[in-house]
């Protein structure tokens, strides 16, 4: 049997058609200048409940059955007298999942074409969430729109936040790219 290696269908979309478009609609001549998904960072904070162990645990289950990969916990960087957090606290104040590969590819079909039309009253995603690179940051009010999440798991409801990080993005080539992904940005009315 000959050793055939999956490879995601927005991968080979990206591969065979989106590179295409983007150097003929960008302007682009070298092929290492196209704006390239390089990860995509899946995080969730756990705020006021951080010592709250059962939200915790289910924040970082949730994350991990969302990602396909396990979570990694992130501790205070700094102290915050308000907030009653001190550097290097033990309880996590969040969590995080850094996708690359197949399972990145998977996750932004997934997200684009399952989880995001699930959202109630959905307009499109904001079209002024990049950063002077070109990353790209959305943020889910809950989990409950992937079809992963089981009923046990929306008993506790909590938000996340994902962030595109793109190689060689301008502000212009990322939004091309996501576009082409299929990422459905809101429209601008028309006055």
């Amino acid at each position: 049997m000959a050793d055939t290696k999956y490879i995601p269908r927005l991968k080979t979309e990206y591969d065979e058609k989106i590179v295409k478009t983007l150097m003929k609609d960008l302007g682009i001549k070298n092929v290492n200048q196209i704006p390239k998904l390089e990860k995509v960072v899946v995080s969730c904070g756990v705020g006021k409940k951080r010592e709250d162990k059962r939200y915790t645990e289910t924040v970082a289950l949730t994350l991990a059955k969302i990602t396909g990969q396990a979570t990694t916990s992130r501790l205070a960087k700094k102290s915050i007298a308000t907030f009653k957090i001190r550097k290097g606290m033990g309880a996590p104040i969040g969590y995080l999942t850094t996708l690359r590969g197949a399972k990145m590819y998977e996750f932004v079909d997934r997200l684009i074409n399952i989880a995001l039309p699930h959202v109630r009253d959905f307009h499109g995603v904001p079209a002024n969430s990049f950063d002077k690179q070109g990353n790209y940051s959305l943020g889910l009010k809950e989990q409950t729109v992937f079809p992963e999440i089981t009923f046990e798991d929306a008993a506790v409801l909590h938000g996340l936040e994902v962030t595109f990080i793109i190689k060689n993005g301008s502000k212009e080539g990322s939004t091309r790219l996501l576009e082409l992904f299929g990422m459905p940005f809101e429209k601008k009315e028309e006055k």
